[in-house]
């Protein structure tokens, strides 16, 4: 009996060394600007090509602008990255989706939109958050540089089977609490570093009714417990989500995949190496108090303290408590907050941004808060502006930026002041994740829209809902 892991994973051995170790065919591999210009230049002093082009994605995404992208970038290390991506992909014959191409956007958005991600691949990117694609029911991870070398010479990475593990959610969330919810909630109960070492599956009647888009939100958050990576057996939604993208399989294939994709189940009898089961009915809407997506609280709980955990752990929790700002016991709930970040590949597609509207129609933003609405792809924008929910976004005072990584990682011009906080829909709130001495509270789409526009850290479900 096997697992989903187990299954996907066998099929893609092409040898194992004597230590156990597997060379992993890799179907699919995703480059952008920050962690590929090494790789590249290996190749190149090598006297390599890439072995299979017609598998590789390439996108500017990290260090991009989000206005006035039909200029050139002003930082010159943003610029410098980008101009090299799309040299190394003009030179080695590469699929590039630059500034303004209709397919740009952050990868982790546009793989799973476009079909290039799909049900049984095996995926990588020199990027922690491609467990995003797992959702699909794929196996992808992140890797380092020098792996992104390997893959893009021979198409495999030599790796050590990990562990795995299936988290199992049952019950119905309830009104106004969200998969980014559910994912700091988990993530809360397991510790940054509960799932360190395994491959989680995500399983139960909860996950079965959460849509795809929920889906890649709760998959790219695997990574912040400590995971190798998140995945979720495809069914009738993966194959209706996939259906139709530019490069899904065709005719008497599409029939083929489907068959195949419909096996890509757990075994009734399959055995993981760590179980966990929790209730959805439980699940508040969430909010981070401290400096890892682990030290997560309900929005109307008070600011705990671990009385019991060991010194070190309860040192390391003061000391995050002391860059945040806050005090033990005291609740978050009222806490004035400067900025908001609408995006990133954890919640920048479309249903977020309804998520986000549904709050704020027919309301006015805080004028004390600085707002930045990001896309996660130029579909999605599409999509944004298809269904009406820019026009209620402008309404409301909100203005729509252009798509990219934007403030989830401060490493374009995307920067929240040092001091100054920020409810984000992104994954991480790490010291100066968001921009040198920034706070960062990470909350869903629905907690950042109430935030917005009351300028505090707000319950959504005392904010009458509209729908977007």
């Amino acid at each position: 009996m096997k697992t989903l892991f187990d299954k996907i994973w066998d099929k893609h051995i092409v040898d194992t060394m004597p230590d156990g170790t597997v060379q992993l065919y890799i179907d699919r591999l995703y480059c952008h600007e920050v962690t590929s210009p090494q790789a590249f230049e290996g190749l190149r002093r090598r006297g390599l090509k890439p072995m299979h082009p017609e598998r590789i994605i390439c996108v500017a995404d990290h260090n991009i602008p989000t206005i006035n992208q039909d200029q050139p970038i002003a930082d010159p290390v943003s610029r410098l990255q980008v101009a090299t991506l799309e040299k190394n992909c003009r030179e080695f014959g590469l699929t590039y989706y630059g500034l303004q191409h209709p397919r740009n956007g952050i990868v982790h958005v546009v793989g799973p939109e476009y079909g290039f991600t799909l049900p049984g691949m095996t995926i990588v990117c020199g990027d922690s958050h491609t467990s995003t694609h797992g959702a699909l029911g794929a196996i992808a991870f992140g890797i380092g540089t020098s792996e992104v070398e390997m893959t893009l010479a021979t198409q495999c990475l030599l790796q050590r089977k990990p562990k795995t593990m299936r988290i199992t959610v049952d019950g119905r969330m309830r009104r106004d609490v969200t998969a980014k919810d559910l994912s700091l909630y988990l993530i809360s109960k397991m510790g940054a570093g509960g799932a360190t070492g395994f491959f989680v599956e995500y399983a139960g009647e909860t996950i079965r009714n959460c849509t795809m888009e929920e889906r890649l939100t709760i998959c790219n958050m695997s990574i912040e417990m400590g995971a190798r990576g998140g995945m979720i057996a495809p069914d009738e939604k993966t194959i209706e989500y996939i259906h139709g993208t530019d490069f899904a399989p065709r005719w008497d294939a599409w029939k083929k995949s489907k068959a195949e994709w419909a096996r890509l189940c757990s075994d009734p009898d399959a055995t993981f190496d760590a179980e966990f089961s929790f209730r959805a009915e439980a699940v508040e809407p969430m909010v981070t108090f401290g400096t890892n997506p682990g030290m997560a609280m309900g929005i109307r709980e008070r600011i705990p303290v671990p009385e019991s955990a060991e010194d070190n752990e309860r040192s390391s929790w003061l000391k995050a408590l002391e860059y945040m700002g806050f005090e033990p016991w005291e609740p978050i709930l009222g806490k004035p907050i400067d900025y908001v970040f609408l995006g990133s590949c954890t919640n920048g597609r479309v249903e977020d941004f309804a998520a986000f509207a549904s709050i704020v129609k027919g309301k006015k933003k805080a004028e004390s808060v600085t707002a930045w609405l990001v896309p996660g792809s130029h579909t999605v924008l599409r999509q944004i502006r298809a269904k009406n929910i820019d026009k209620i976004l402008e309404e409301a005072g909100f203005e729509i930026r252009q798509p990219g990584c934007s403030a989830c990682l401060a490493m374009n011009d995307d920067k929240v002041p040092p001091g100054k906080y920020v409810v984000s829909t992104s994954n991480r709130n790490f010291e100066g994740r968001q921009g040198p001495g920034a706070r960062t509270i990470l909350a869903s789409p629905i907690v950042a829209a109430a935030a917005a526009i009351t300028g505090k850290i707000s319950d959504p479900r005392e904010i009458y809902t509209h729908e977007a």
